[in-house]
């Protein structure tokens, strides 16, 4: 059976995306080329400026999510918003699929899965009640 539906956990060192139905699911893993420093969120990058996420890496993160018809983006930290910012900016065909963003902690694969699994079931039953 194919895979409707996608969730990206992101932070600034990895993002999982895994791809998934009722009954299964496929993940890929996706890391940034350079290795992220942890940094307090108001010191910034070693250059002064605040640590953005990396261009390539969001790039990646859009190749990984491939035929996915909607997807829900996920994480701990700044990276979600950064990627969703850059995704709408640089790969709008893709951003029209993004159904939502959710702050959510590091989780085993199974413990996404079932959050984006009732994440799904809710807006789809939310879909069905408009006029």
């Amino acid at each position: 059976m194919p895979h409707f539906h996608a969730v990206v956990w992101i932070d600034h060192r990895e993002a999982r995306v895994i791809h998934f139905n009722a009954d299964d699911a496929e993940e890929k893993t996706v890391h940034p080329a350079h290795s992220s420093h942890h940094l307090h969120h108001k010191s910034g990058s070693p250059s002064g400026t605040h640590d953005k996420g990396e261009p390539a890496y969001f790039s990646n993160v859009v190749a990984a999510l491939g035929e996915a018809k909607e997807f829900l983006v996920v994480g701990p930290s700044t990276a979600k918003t950064e990627f969703v910012t850059w995704l709408r900016g640089h790969s709008s065909p893709i951003a029209e699929r993004l159904c939502g963003v959710e702050p959510m902690q590091q989780m085993s694969d199974g413990q996404v899965v079932a959050e984006a699994r009732r994440f799904f079931k809710s807006a789809d039953r939310m879909k069905t009640q408009r006029p």
